[in-house]
């Protein structure tokens, strides 16, 4: 792992540092030439493509279809957009000449990620194809292949379920029909970057809210004040660095205040006997005045590997 740390910095300041590094990299010993580089949030990342790492040099992007899906009467989407689920649909261009065995295939990969099936619907010039059609109105029909973008030759795929599993299922599924109709350039570098991380996600298992990245990434300071209101919608000062679809490093500007990183540890359901215990040290040490300061880590490996064309 290469890892730097830099004071009196932002996020900017880090990013800058870990950007230019990668084009340097890739313009001396590859001759490629990184041109833009991208950056969206993760809520973004997630409702697009389903992941928080995308591979960018294809489109096939996520569409929500909840809404349709709440008035529908096809009980499997309507059932589960009811209960506070999701429905989402993918759009293959093309995708229509696909063979009910690939159609198959394709659904025994959805379900082994988790996804309880896979409804599908052909555009074809004699209409639509597919067992699901009957259950939707012309009207919702219609705003669903404008949703999706369908056109004539296009098969679309849906998953119906929580938002965990249709997200995981779905963004697995898009990188696989890009292998499958050949969209993906191999010669094409695309760098992204996701910011704006939720702060805290909630552990069912334990029944507590804990960080998403670690405790010590400063939540943003706009959001300092709903830290114990509102834990769900603070936002972290942290960004990660998406290669090709594969996260290459990631950091994030830390805490240096005594009092907010106490604040974080009663979030995440540390008593102040615990906190002190097994972080006593830090709280101790950021009383003297530690400067604000953030870095990032690469993965170096990783990055071999891409610039090197290996799996």
């Amino acid at each position: 792992q290469i890892d730097f740390e830099m004071s009196f910095v932002s996020e900017e300041d880090v990013m800058n540092v870990a950007e230019n590094l990668v084009r340097k990299l890739y313009k001396e010993l590859l001759d490629v030439e990184i041109k833009d580089v991208q950056r969206i949030t993760y809520e973004e990342s997630i409702n697009k493509y389903g992941t928080d790492k995308p591979d960018v040099r294809f489109g096939l992007e996520l569409k929500d279809i909840t809404e349709v899906a709440k008035v529908c009467n096809f009980k499997v989407f309507r059932s589960v957009a009811e209960k506070g689920g999701i429905v989402k649909g993918i759009c293959l261009p093309g995708g229509a000449k696909l063979s009910r065995k690939e159609i198959d295939d394709l659904t025994n990969f959805a379900t082994e990620l988790g996804a309880k099936g896979l409804a599908w619907i052909k555009v074809t010039e004699s209409g639509l194809q597919s067992p699901i059609v009957k259950f939707f109105s012309e009207g919702e029909m219609n705003a669903i292949l404008e949703r999706v973008e369908a056109k004539v030759g296009d098969i679309i795929f849906f998953v119906a379920d929580t938002p965990e599993v249709v997200n995981h299922s779905l963004s697995n599924l898009r990188l696989k029909l890009a292998k499958l109709a050949d969209l993906i350039d191999e010669n094409e570098v695309k760098i992204l970057w996701i910011v704006n991380f939720p702060m805290f996600e909630w552990n069912k298992d334990e029944d507590r809210w804990e960080t998403l990245h670690h405790p010590f990434t400063s939540p943003k300071e706009e959001d300092i004040e709903k830290l114990e209101s509102d834990p769900a919608s603070v936002r972290a000062r942290a960004y990660d660095m998406v290669l090709n679809g594969v996260e290459i490093g990631g950091g994030s500007i830390r805490i240096h205040r005594p009092d907010i990183q106490e604040k974080i540890f009663k979030v995440i359901g540390l008593s102040e006997e615990e906190a002190r215990e097994r972080f006593g040290f830090l709280i101790e040490a950021l009383k003297y005045g530690a400067p604000p300061h953030g870095g990032m880590a690469f993965g170096l490996d990783r990055l071999c590997a891409i610039m090197l064309n290996e799996e």
